[in-house]
């Protein structure tokens, strides 16, 4: 047995954190543009891809660069200068690392912006300060609060088409935040900005001294990141039984995957689901060494004092603390599919690391 004592980790340097975030918003109320700015800004663009910019706005018989170039990657985005697939963009500052899901805010797309949704801690919401709150605003608004997305950020766009009038940013905040409020959305933040410009998006802007508030980069800096899977209820779905079987290691049995919550340790009593059976654990190997503790969302292999028959989809849980087992399944779900979905159909549900048959 290891001697290691090692903990779960607790907060780190801030520049370790990672955040997860995506933009929405109506048609036009500028996202890519936001997003182009943002990686501008923040000096997460190289020489080759802004050149690349310049030369496609040039031929478009633009002045100035179009930042919005940067994350529309599909041609047929290019052409109609609209956002159809969600561009993912992984950027870094000396605080935090980020990844950006830019999101398409046309109606017939909202089922990509569940797609960049559903895996965020954050979603940044644009509004054209000219529009207001639109349908499209409130139906992403909507999704947000359905996928449970803990931070929001209203980033009220164009205020310079606007006059940078703080009546008209304080109007549109107050709507959005008291909808976003009824549906259960537990933080919202209000930000006046212009993406064209830069105002408010990575510096302060020297137009609207009325607010004292952080600009864009700044919150997804300083937003805490609160997805600690240590805290949860230890899970650990087995994605591979090694058996080397080899003159050196004859009697090797090792379940490998990676702990989904919580912590395991050596010596801890688990049962294997769906089975039941019970064992200990003897041994965690981490990266080839042996430890006493390991916790999500590491990569291990867990090896038990008993030959249990256990293969891939099953999952170990501490038994004092085990899920009820159960062939129904309660849940909230977003379809994105064309047809809708009925009573009796037959669908495939990921458990765990294996997918399964249901019927709805």
């Amino acid at each position: 047995m290891s001697t290691s004592t090692q903990q779960p980790p607790t907060a780190g340097p801030a520049a370790t954190t990672l955040l997860r975030f995506a933009t929405a918003g109506s048609v036009d109320d500028g996202k890519s543009t936001l997003v182009g700015r943002l990686l501008h800004d923040s000096k997460s663009v190289l020489a080759d891809q802004l050149e690349a910019v310049e030369h496609a706005s040039r031929s478009r018989g633009q002045e100035a660069p179009d930042l919005a170039l940067l994350t529309d990657g599909l041609r047929a985005e290019r052409e109609q200068g609209i956002t159809i697939d969600v561009a993912y963009r992984y950027f870094a500052t000396p605080r935090r690392r980020f990844i950006l899901a830019d999101t398409p805010g046309h109606v017939q797309y909202t089922r990509n912006m569940v797609t960049g949704a559903s895996t965020a801690e954050l979603a940044v919401v644009l509004v054209d300060a000219r529009n207001g709150v639109v349908e499209q605003t409130r139906r992403h608004a909507a999704v947000a609060a359905l996928l449970r997305v803990p931070h929001v950020v209203l980033a009220v766009n164009k205020m310079d088409l606007v006059e940078y009038r703080e009546s008209v940013f304080a109007a549109i905040a107050e709507e959005f935040t008291t909808y976003a409020s009824e549906l259960g959305v537990p933080e919202i933040t209000a930000i006046p900005i212009s993406a064209l410009v830069g105002d408010n998006v990575v510096e302060p802007s020297a137009n609207m001294d009325w607010y004292g508030g952080p600009t864009v980069l700044e919150h997804l800096e300083t937003v805490p990141v609160s997805h600690d899977l240590t805290a949860c209820h230890a899970r650990f779905p087995v994605q591979y039984v090694i058996r080397p079987q080899t003159a050196e290691h004859p009697d090797y049995r090792g379940y490998a995957g990676q702990i989904a919550a919580g912590a395991f340790r050596v010596g801890e009593q688990v049962t294997v689901l769906p089975s039941g059976k019970t064992s200990t654990i003897t041994a965690i190997d981490a990266l080839g060494e042996a430890v006493d503790i390991a916790w999500a969302p590491q990569s291990v292999t867990i090896r038990l004092a008993d030959d249990i028959d256990i293969s891939r989809g099953d999952l170990l849980a501490p038994s004092a603390d085990a899920p009820a087992t159960s062939q129904d399944v309660e849940a909230t779900v977003c379809h994105v599919a064309d047809q809708p979905l009925t009573v009796g159909q037959r669908v495939l549900l990921k458990h765990t690391t294996r997918t399964v048959k249901a019927i709805v």
